[in-house]
């Protein structure tokens, strides 16, 4: 993946603090593989916090049907990439290419799944108890709710399933599909 920085992407720029700290390690080979991914300083994490807040009150008023196209999206951009991408997790992992190949698959399923369930929309739960004015001793009253989206999610990736529960895995896509923004951090193993 010719494209990789090893900085983080804070709203639509790059991080740029911090030293290299963190390599990812073929464990076939012990080799350090590059680039070096920089830690985000303190000051870009609350960048990141900043742009996430800001986003949610765009993201989560968006219908159902404008999440799912982005996660769509996000599914397919995956799909686009699988070759390098199978490369660098396989390096990353030492995980066979066929495993890794099936996990994208799994990742963009999920990806696929949580965009049909948000555009379906049951996911809210509505729910209405009418009004009873005739109730004894007091009227009962009309009383309705309904699931929300609560604003930004922290996803901290794990390492045993790099896709799948990593940055673009079920946790990232429930937060979106829900109308939340997501904070990512990537487990070390695969930076």
């Amino acid at each position: 993946m010719s494209d990789l920085t090893g900085k983080s992407i804070i709203g639509f720029e790059t991080g740029a603090a911090g030293e290299i700290s963190i390599f990812g390690v073929n464990p076939a080979t012990g080799e350090s593989l590059e680039p070096g991914y920089v830690a985000a300083s303190e000051a870009e994490l609350n960048r990141a916090v900043d742009l996430a807040v800001d986003a949610f009150e765009v993201f989560g008023s968006k219908s159902g049907a404008v999440r799912a196209g982005f996660l769509r999206c996000v599914a397919s951009k995956i799909e686009s990439i699988g070759d390098d991408l199978a490369e660098c997790a396989t390096k990353e992992t030492g995980l066979p290419e066929g495993r890794i190949r099936m996990e994208t698959g799994r990742t963009c399923g999920q990806l696929r799944l949580f965009a049909s369930v948000a555009e379906e929309g049951s996911w809210v739960n509505a729910r209405i108890d009418h009004a009873d004015p005739s109730r004894e001793p007091v009227p009962k009253p009309d009383v309705r709710s309904m699931e929300r989206p609560l604003g930004p999610v922290a996803v901290f990736c794990a390492s045993n399933f790099p896709l799948a529960f990593s940055v673009a895995g079920g946790d990232t896509a429930s937060a979106f599909a829900a109308g939340c923004p997501v904070i990512v951090k990537a487990h070390q193993s695969h930076p």
